[in-house]
């Protein structure tokens, strides 16, 4: 009986020894940080005041919820912006992928349709301006041909009228003569030869005069029937010019219908080549506009693009300064509530009485 009693007296007394060692070591680890010396000032005064110990249990207990509710608070608010950034994140990727896209394809399709076709209708335009220009030069260089035409004609047929004027002197000059005297004879010839002269350029009625006047050289003009010979060739000359000057005449006249035509055709392809200009300058401008919108609107977009990437930069880096905050917060309050639970055992302790801060 003895016996066991003592053994009883070394278990409370090593019991004892270890509930105080393990207090100090409470104690130490408490003090080591600025709320559990808060935590062991408000034992230790509680103490001195000699206050109930389950008030100042209550006291502790209660602070423990409210840590712990706290830290669910900071968790769940954590855990909702989370989701706000994890959304966001994903709404700007987006946004910069479709702005990406955007641009792209809107310059697809300006290098690869838009420009093109501009300069296709450029070039068109400038071809058909050239057209415009070939059709002008050949225009006035008709008008000038058609008039260098006319003087020639006119020119050829006042050269034919002198020869028929020239001829009818010769005819009448025939005509005086019964018995001619040399003089007379020699005025003939004379006459014969101006009227080669005014004709030598004309090949057609050249050999005519040339015979008439080897004919007037070598005959005797008192007979009569060479008389007639010469008056019938002259009047033969005579006939031929007037057929040429008619045929001139009419050559003229046909002329003049032909380069009408011609000069109203020109104007035809002049105007046709306006109305193709005014088309061609109508899609020209509407291309042009097509052009400035797209452009406006992949600038527009790219300008998006670093926008939303300016966003989800800034977005980034502010969620990562508040996952700092979060995780110092959240470890700040773990700290604290393992401090408080500490102190809870401390409090809980048998005797706290000899705590000094």
């Amino acid at each position: 009986m003895k016996s066991i009693i003592l053994i009883a007296l070394i278990a409370i007394a090593f019991t004892a020894r270890v509930q105080e060692r393990n207090m100090a070591k409470i104690q130490a680890e408490l003090a080591k940080s600025t709320y559990g010396s808060a935590l062991l000032h408000l034992v230790e005064l509680h103490s001195m005041a000699g206050g109930p110990v389950q008030e100042l249990i209550d006291a502790i207990e209660e602070l423990i919820n409210d840590l712990e509710e706290e830290l669910e608070t900071l968790e769940f608010d954590f855990q909702v912006r989370t989701n706000e950034h994890n959304a966001l994140v994903v709404s700007l990727e987006q946004d910069i992928q479709d702005a990406v896209i955007d641009v792209n394809n809107t310059q697809d399709t300006l290098d690869n349709l838009l420009y093109p076709r501009r300069n296709q209708i450029q070039s068109k335009i400038d071809t058909v301006i050239g057209y415009q220009e070939e059709n002008r030069k050949n225009y006035d260089e008709a008008v000038l041909v058609r008039e260098q035409e006319h003087e020639a004609f006119e020119a050829q047929v006042a050269e034919l009228n002198d020869a028929t004027a020239s001829v009818d002197d010769a005819l009448a000059l025939l005509a005086s003569l019964t018995n001619p005297s040399l003089l007379q004879i020699k005025r003939f010839q004379n006459t014969l030869k101006n009227i080669e002269n005014k004709l030598r350029s004309r090949s057609r009625m050249a050999p005519m005069i040339k015979a008439l006047i080897n004919l007037a050289s070598n005959q005797n003009f008192s007979n009569q029937d060479v008389l007639k010979s010469i008056v019938d060739a002259l009047n033969d000359f005579r006939n031929a010019v007037v057929d040429q000057i008619n045929d001139l005449t009419a050559q003229e006249a046909q002329d003049v219908i032909d380069h009408e035509a011609y000069l109203e055709q020109l104007d035809d392809e002049f105007s046709e080549f306006g109305r193709q200009i005014d088309r061609a300058t109508v899609d020209l401008t509407a291309t042009n506009e097509k052009i400035d919108s797209m452009v406006e609107f992949r600038d527009q977009r790219a300008a998006d693009q670093k926008q939303y990437t300016a966003e989800l930069e800034l977005e980034n880096n502010t969620y990562a300064e508040e996952t700092d905050i979060y995780t110092n917060t959240k470890n700040e309050f773990t700290r604290e509530l393992g401090v408080s639970e500490q102190a809870l055992a401390l409090v809980q302790s048998v005797d706290f009485s000899n705590i000094k801060v």
